[in-house]
């Protein structure tokens, strides 16, 4: 059944492929081919915005079962002050706790983590905010190979290659390799919004 069920999204959301490549894959809509662990409450549609708020829980997608691995990920997304939330590449779902596999690219703009937004959390981190609480912002991440980069409107903040022979950590693994994408509801002091979701394969 789950099968099925995955199939007819990957479906759906193939009707909103473009000829570019790109594939909608959170049109405001519907929470339809995403899969929260932990504390499902802690996510949220409202007036066409999925928003992050309340004790910590992760929205995997599921949307798609062929894992993406050389691809180019956009979202729209704003913070509240004092927030902190990230979007994962590279992980697999799990039940609880923090996602032991992949990169989370950080969002967090104020709040008292030093890794601010764009960073690659634990690996690339960006010290100082390129973008502002309040205000809407772009971020684009885009895998090829080895190469990661990270864009915020349209501001290149990562361009990271992964060594060669490089090991997956005990904790967490941070390798390149291949999987999907997770959203982070981090804390209930923290009030994240994303929209406008979308996601290319690359060769």
């Amino acid at each position: 059944m789950r099968t099925i069920v995955i199939s007819v999204l990957t479906l759906l959301a193939c009707v909103s492929c473009k000829s570019d490549g790109w594939v909608v894959i959170f049109d405001g809509k519907s929470t339809g081919g995403w899969k929260a662990n932990e504390n499902v409450e802690s996510w949220s549609l409202k007036d066409g915005l999925l928003v992050a708020n309340g004790p910590r829980s992760h929205l995997f997608y599921v949307g798609d079962e062929k894992p993406f691995v050389n691809f180019e990920l956009e979202a729209e997304v704003m913070t509240q002050p004092n927030s902190n939330s990230g979007i994962y590449f590279h992980t697999k779902y799990q039940d609880s706790g923090w996602p032991k596999y992949g990169f989370e690219v950080q969002v967090n703009n104020s709040h008292p983590d030093p890794q601010r937004t764009g960073g690659l959390y634990g690996v690339a981190p960006v010290p100082d905010p390129p973008s502002k609480d309040g205000e809407w912002f772009t971020v684009n991440i885009r895998v090829e190979g080895k190469n990661v980069k990270v864009a915020v409107n349209g501001q290149n903040v990562v361009d990271y290659t992964e060594p060669e022979g490089q090991q997956p950590g005990a904790d967490f693994t941070r390798v390149v390799d291949e999987g999907t994408f997770a959203l982070q509801a981090h804390d209930p002091e923290s009030t994240v919004s994303y929209r406008k979701i979308k996601v290319r394969r690359l060769p």
